[in-house]
């Protein structure tokens, strides 16, 4: 049997070691491993590569992804998809899996209507795929937070400021909320509650009233202000797959609330740093869990299915319904942050 693997869509801490472990799993069953590069385009313009055993030696702990990636969206190209399936057909592959988001995923499933035998494997820093408690490159991304509001924490308390953190989060605060609970923060503003810019300050002052002189703030870049009614984006065009660009909530607060409050306020993007580096223990050990369970899924014969985790067990959610549902921040866990501050 020969397969192929991609990974698609933001790069994520942990996509060198689920693409190791698919292809030493994959070896180990006698099956023939290739892959593709960038994603979905890499199957539209035949960039398909072997991966051999020394390809994927000492890839465990890198961050990115050796190959390559892209937002490709095979089913806006025209042809697109006539000219994926001629190049399965051509490079003999039998099976695919596809390493990435939402995005990623639903071209799979849109694939596997189409009669091609693939398997999923839920990457995002986000952790917004529905069907799976964790996906790769989230613990990699929350620890960078924590760690940023631990360094952030004795420079805004020497200088009486109000830190604000913004992190990713389009559409689930599962970053701001769980990296903001662990390293501190005072105030954690998702997605999933919109808030007011008023109500924010006023919390602000009353930690200052209380002597608290200093404040640290966690927010997701796809949190919704009530005054304004929308998200910050930073450019209006789409991509492949329908998105604006956001980011800029972080300035727009920092202003705001040394505007109203007085107190001087910085702003901290994090940014792609919650994409770089070495994956952590956690990633490393799931996205290898994960690239087994995949071959073991082609080996069963059970395509259409996304590799998933449910407490500490990894099983397979057809890709299907993952796509029909979401999978928004647990609101114990903000409310959890409420409670500690």
């Amino acid at each position: 049997m020969r397969i192929g693997v991609l990974t698609g869509g933001g790069d994520a801490p942990g996509l060198n070691a689920a693409i190791r472990a698919v292809a030493r799993a994959g070896r180990r069953e006698r099956y023939e491993i290739v892959g593709i590069r960038n994603g979905w385009l890499g199957l539209l313009n035949d960039d398909v590569v072997e991966l051999t055993p020394e390809d994927v030696r000492g890839i465990l702990h890198r961050g990115g992804t050796i190959l390559g990636t892209s937002r490709t969206n095979p089913f806006k190209v025209e042809g697109g998809p006539q000219r994926i399936l001629d190049r399965l057909r051509a490079r003999e592959i039998d099976a695919l899996v596809a390493i990435g988001g939402d995005d990623t995923l639903s071209v799979a499933q849109k694939l596997s209507e189409l009669g091609v035998r693939v398997v999923g494997i839920p990457k995002t820093m986000d952790n917004d795929i529905p069907g799976t408690d964790y996906t790769i490159g989230f613990d990699t991304a929350v620890n960078v937070v924590m760690d940023a509001c631990d360094k952030l924490h004795p420079t805004a308390e020497a200088h009486h400021r109000v830190m604000v953190v913004e992190v990713m989060g389009r559409d689930a605060g599962w970053v701001a909320a769980v990296g903001g609970l662990a390293g501190g923060a005072d105030i954690i503003l998702v997605p999933e509650v919109p808030f007011n810019i008023d109500d924010v300050c006023e919390r602000i002052k009353a930690r200052h009233n209380q002597g608290m002189t200093f404040s640290i703030l966690v927010v997701a870049e796809g949190a919704k202000p009530t005054d304004i009614g929308t998200q910050i984006i930073q450019e209006a065009p789409v991509d492949a797959f329908g998105h604006v660009r956001l980011g800029g909530i972080g300035g727009v607060l920092s202003r705001q609330i040394e505007a109203r409050t007085g107190y001087e306020t910085r702003v901290t993007v994090l940014g792609h740093l919650q994409r770089g580096g070495s994956p952590t223990v956690f990633d490393r050990v799931l996205a290898t869990r994960f690239g087994v369970a995949a071959i073991e899924l082609i080996k069963q014969g059970r395509f259409g299915n996304m590799v998933a985790m449910h407490g500490n067990r990894i099983t397979a959610v057809p890709l299907a319904e993952v796509l029909s549902g979401e999978h928004k921040l647990d609101l114990t866990i903000y409310e959890l942050a409420t409670v500690v501050k």
